[in-house]
């Protein structure tokens, strides 16, 4: 081969070989011959010095990359004992005898927490009136109401006569319908302290059902006057009513099956009378204060757009003009109202489904419709519905 570049310098260089014996080696000490090499000399410690270096360099240049990928990998877990599951532990080694203490323990701390509850159990005082169910086996005993056995010694019961809804199936809904119930406290089971708290109670009805307890449109809860296919579906039957004179559509205002079943009853507490025939002075039912506070801030709006406004005096208090929806004033304890509801001609809303319960100036704010609204979970249930802040005299 040839070639036109000038061929390196080839320069011979003598290397002395020396091989180290140990005793009893039978090798000899002997020198290698010349060698050729085609590279100039280097000198051994600074080519051992040279290789170092560029091995430092290189895992300085490695250690740097590590420490940028580190920067910038933001999935990495901190390099602290909880993320990297360091963390002490402890497991300890059950024994029979610390099992068996353990629950001796535990058991003797039950039977003081349920001594103490059932002890403050057996000394609430429960009065019961069944004023509406069909009680066929028992007599009355002239008094307008037959008294049940006391279950446990601490409530007694009474069938109230006169409101029941009987065995007839076309007589099952009676309307406007007045009942005066008349509960006393035994004796022997002493006077009933404040706040005594009055409920319904009705049995045999199914809020835990899945169609019911969807059927109900959050958005117009809050206020909202539009609604969305999803929300019109769940309250299906219960979103809109057909007039029949004028073939026009009404809508509900709230609309599903829970706010269109609303317990409607209304009681009334005439009075309080002490064992000595007198009547206590300021005796009242307060209906206030039943609902969830949460609820009442954060669940439930008047529609937008409604108003009102306190008339001076009901002598001059109209609803005439544009800004008001109603027909007449409202009077609630003397004072009078007028009021505006946006879309009132084509919208049904709660106060106009419930009269008697419901006024147009609280609306879904009502707290016995937020009481309702919170479905139970049991078809038999209780809800509150007011509370008596004096004492019940035996």
């Amino acid at each position: 081969m040839t070639s036109d570049e000038n061929p390196p310098d080839v320069e011979l260089v003598s290397v002395d070989t020396t091989t180290k014996t140990r005793p009893g080696d039978n090798t000899h000490p002997s020198s290698s011959p010349t060698t050729p090499v085609s590279s100039p000399p280097t000198t051994p410690s600074k080519t051992t010095t040279t290789a170092k270096n560029n091995d430092k360099q290189q895992q300085q240049e490695g250690e740097g990359n590590d420490k940028h990928k580190n920067a910038t990998n933001t999935r990495r877990p901190l390099d602290v004992a909880l993320t990297q599951q360091r963390m002490k532990s402890w497991q300890p080694l059950l024994d029979s005898r610390y099992v068996i203490a353990i629950y001796l323990i535990i058991g003797v701390i039950f039977l003081i927490v349920g001594f103490v509850i059932r002890n403050k159990s057996n000394r609430i005082i429960e009065l019961v009136g069944i004023y509406e169910s069909y009680a066929p086996t028992t007599t009355d005993d002239g008094g307008g109401a037959t008294k049940m056995a006391n279950d446990d010694g601490t409530s007694t019961t009474q069938l109230i006569k006169g409101c029941e809804i009987g065995n007839n199936p076309n007589a099952m809904y009676k309307s406007n319908t007045t009942c005066q119930i008349q509960l006393q406290v035994p004796f022997n089971m002493g006077d009933m302290q404040p706040p005594v708290l009055v409920h319904y109670q009705i049995d045999n009805f199914y809020q835990n059902y899945r169609t019911y307890q969807v059927s109900y449109d959050m958005a117009q809860l809050l206020g909202s006057l539009t609604q969305d296919k999803v929300s019109a579906d769940l309250c299906q039957p219960l979103n809109k009513l057909r007039d029949t004179q004028t073939g026009q559509e009404i809508k509900i205002n709230p609309c599903g099956l829970i706010a269109n079943s609303l317990f409607n009853d209304v009681f009334t507490l005439e009075s309080i009378v002490g064992p000595d025939g007198v009547e206590i002075e300021g005796a009242v039912m307060n209906e206030t204060g039943i609902a969830w506070k949460s609820d009442l801030q954060w669940k439930y709006r008047q529609p937008e757009g409604f108003n009102y406004e306190v008339c001076s005096s009901c002598e001059e208090c109209s609803c005439e003009g544009s800004e008001w929806s109603c027909t007449e004033p409202y009077e609630e304890d003397g004072t009078c109202y007028r009021y505006y509801y946006p879309e009132d001609d084509t919208t049904q809303y709660l106060y106009e489904t419930y009269p008697m319960t419901v006024s147009p100036i609280e609306g879904v704010l009502n707290e016995h419709f937020v009481v309702w609204m919170r479905t139970a979970a049991l078809p038999n249930f209780r809800k509150l519905y007011g509370y008596i802040d004096v004492v019940i005299p035996a």
